[in-house]
C-alpha cells in the first residue's frame, strides 16, 4: 500500500470500529458505557493514529478486546452473530496493515525442527469454565499469543489496560486507582514507608486501613475471581494464577518466555530501540514482574514448578505457540 492509501484505510477501519462499538453498546445496554467515550471525530482520529503510527499495539488490541468481550454477552443469537461477524471482518483487515500489533514474529528457526507436542495429564471438568492465566517475560510475545488465542477460542481477553478501565468504571464513585500506574511504579511503593512514613499513613487510612497498592491488588483479585467463576476467559498477568489457586478456582496456568538475546532483538524490532535501550528495558520490566508476583503471589515468578506449562515461544513463533496451546486444550477438554 502507498502511504496515503494506508492512512485512508486506517481511517476507514477506525470509523467502522467506532460505529461497531456504538452498535454493540446499543444491543447490550451495558452500565459500563461505550468503549469509546470521546467525541466521534476525535476518537476516529486517535484510532487512526494508533493503527498508522503503531506506537503501542497493545493499546489498540485492548480497545478491540473490550468491544468483543461486550459483544459476546449479547443474548440475541442472531444479533450477536451479526456483530461478531463485523468485528471479525474489521480485525482481519487490521491484521493486513503493516505491523499493526507487532513488528516481527518471534522464532528461533534452528529449534523448530526439535519441537514436539506435549499432552497434559489433567482434565477440566465439564462444569468448570475455561480460564487460562498467562504469565510471560517481556519481549516473548506473550500478550500477542494470549490475544490471538482468545480470538481463536472466541473467549474474552483481559490484560492490565482492560482491568484498569473496568475497575475505573465500576468503582468511579469510590475513587478507583490505576493498577497499571502503580504496578509500573512498584519500586516506589516498596520504599515508601521508609522514605515518607506520614504519607504512607495517610494512604493507609484513605484506603480503609490498606496501603494504596494493596487496595489495588485486592480489588483486582475480587474482579479476577468474579470473572473466572462466571465465564471462559484469558487473563494476562496480575498474579491471576496464584489468586485463583488460593481461591480454589479451576484454571490453567501458562508461562511464556524466550531466550534473552531473542527477546532483546524482538524488542528492538517492535519498539525501535537500540540494543542498550532494549536490554535496559527488558531487565527493568522483568524485575518489576518478578517482584510484583513474588510479593503478592507468594511464589517464585517464572519457576516451572508454579505453572501447568512453560513455553519457549522462540521455538514455535506466535501462531504455532497458539496452536500448541490449542492442542493442549483439546486433549484436556476431550
Amino acid at each position: 500500500m502507498q502511504d496515503n492509501n494506508i492512512r485512508e484505510k486506517c481511517r476507514e477501519l477506525a470509523t467502522r470500529l467506532y460505529e461497531l462499538d456504538g452498535e454493540v453498546y446499543e444491543s447490550v445496554g451495558s452500565s459500563l458505557g461505550r468503549t469509546f467515550t470521546g467525541d466521534r471525530e476525535g476518537t476516529i482520529r486517535n484510532l487512526s493514529a494508533l493503527m498508522y503510527t503503531k506506537p503501542d499495539g497493545h493499546l489498540l488490541r485492548s480497545e478491540m478486546a473490550l468491544i468483543s468481550n461486550m459483544a459476546r454477552t449479547i443474548k440475541d443469537k442472531e444479533e450477536k452473530s451479526r456483530l461478531m461477524k463485523k468485528y471479525d471482518e474489521i480485525f482481519q483487515e487490521i491484521l493486513t496493515l503493516p505491523e499493526t500489533f507487532v513488528a516481527t514474529d518471534i522464532m528461533d528457526k534452528e529449534r523448530v525442527a526439535l519441537n514436539h507436542m506435549i499432552k497434559h495429564r489433567e482434565k477440566i471438568s465439564e462444569n468448570d469454565h475455561l480460564v487460562i492465566c498467562i504469565s510471560r517475560t517481556q519481549g516473548s510475545a506473550g500478550n500477542d499469543i494470549g490475544f490471538g488465542l482468545a480470538d481463536k477460542l472466541r473467549i474474552n481477553y483481559y490484560d492490565v489496560e482492560i482491568f484498569d478501565q473496568v475497575l475505573r468504571r465500576l468503582e468511579a464513585e469510590k475513587g478507583a486507582v490505576n493498577d497499571a500506574e502503580y504496578f509500573a511504579d512498584f519500586n516506589k511503593y516498596e520504599k515508601k514507608h521508609k522514605s515518607d512514613p506520614r504519607g504512607w499513613f495517610r494512604e493507609f487510612n484513605r484506603y480503609h486501613g490498606l496501603p494504596k497498592q494493596d487496595a489495588v491488588f485486592f480489588n483486582m483479585s475480587d474482579l479476577i475471581c468474579n470473572l473466572a467463576s462466571k465465564e471462559d476467559c484469558i487473563i494476562m498477568g496480575r498474579c491471576a494464577d496464584a489468586i485463583l489457586k488460593n481461591n480454589h478456582i479451576p484454571h490453567i496456568s501458562l508461562f511464556i518466555t524466550a531466550p534473552f538475546a531473542i527477546r532483546v532483538q524482538h524488542v528492538m524490532d517492535v519498539r525501535k530501540m537500540n540494543m542498550k535501550q532494549a536490554v535496559r528495558f527488558l531487565k527493568k520490566m522483568d524485575s518489576q514482574h518478578r517482584r510484583y508476583y513474588n510479593f503478592y503471589g507468594g511464589a517464585q515468578w517464572g519457576k516451572p514448578d508454579n505453572y501447568d506449562l512453560c513455553i519457549n515461544s522462540a521455538s514455535y513463533g506466535i501462531n504455532e505457540t497458539e496452536n500448541l496451546i490449542l492442542k493442549l486444550l483439546d486433549d484436556q477438554i476431550h
